[in-house]
């Protein structure tokens, strides 16, 4: 009952709620952006959602659109903003995704929404974490989130869809404000991102 009504009903009000009592911050972190990213304030990529359903996540644009000379970006490190670097370590950067959450292409606790390309590097393990929607938060990134393996990462997300329950959903959102609090596992050591997964990571 909990996983085909409650748990989209929950999201549904939380994502609410949320979105008017961060509406200062959000404002506020809009300002900024405005500002260290020369107007430039969300960024929309397409990802999958539940069953593999492509729809655009909307986060916070922490980088700006620097070029070298031969009209190539720079590299991601070289383009993070002290804004965006700090809007990154307290996961600001998260908060626009409540709006995916209200449009129900997401949930609140969800394996993450990886990129397009992935799909077909799945193995018939990995692709069952498609069985669920998507979340802001999830048991792998509660569990190392950038810090670990990509495999690693596969195994928790999908044990998390074996396993959903509102008693695991409130044990995530619980350890994501301890994670949010102490910044930790933001980034792999000496990247702005994450290394992409190539199948064999």
């Amino acid at each position: 009952m909990y996983r085909c009504f409650f748990k989209g009903l929950l999201d549904f009000l939380a994502a609410f709620f949320l979105i008017v009592v961060f509406s200062p911050i959000l404002i506020l972190v809009v300002v900024l952006l405005l500002f260290s990213n020369l107007g430039s304030i969300f960024f929309l990529q397409e990802r999958p959602g539940k069953g593999e359903r492509i729809f655009k996540v909307i986060k916070f644009k922490t980088m700006n659109d620097k070029k070298d000379t031969n009209g190539e970006l720079l590299p991601d490190a070289n383009r993070l903003t002290k804004v965006g670097k700090f809007i990154r370590k307290t996961s600001l950067d998260e908060l626009p995704q409540l709006i995916n959450v209200l449009k129900g292409d997401m949930s609140l606790i969800g394996p993450r929404p990886l990129l397009p390309e992935y799909l077909s590097l799945y193995n018939s393990e990995q692709k069952k974490r498609h069985n669920v929607k998507p979340g802001i938060t999830g048991w792998a990134q509660v569990n190392g989130r950038n810090a670990i393996s990509w495999a690693k990462k596969f195994e928790y997300d999908v044990w998390y869809v074996d396993h959903l329950s509102f008693l695991l959903d409130l044990k995530i959102i619980i350890k994501t404000i301890i994670n949010v609090l102490k910044s930790k596992d933001i980034n792999t050591k000496n990247q702005a991102t994450t290394v992409k997964f190539t199948g064999n990571n």
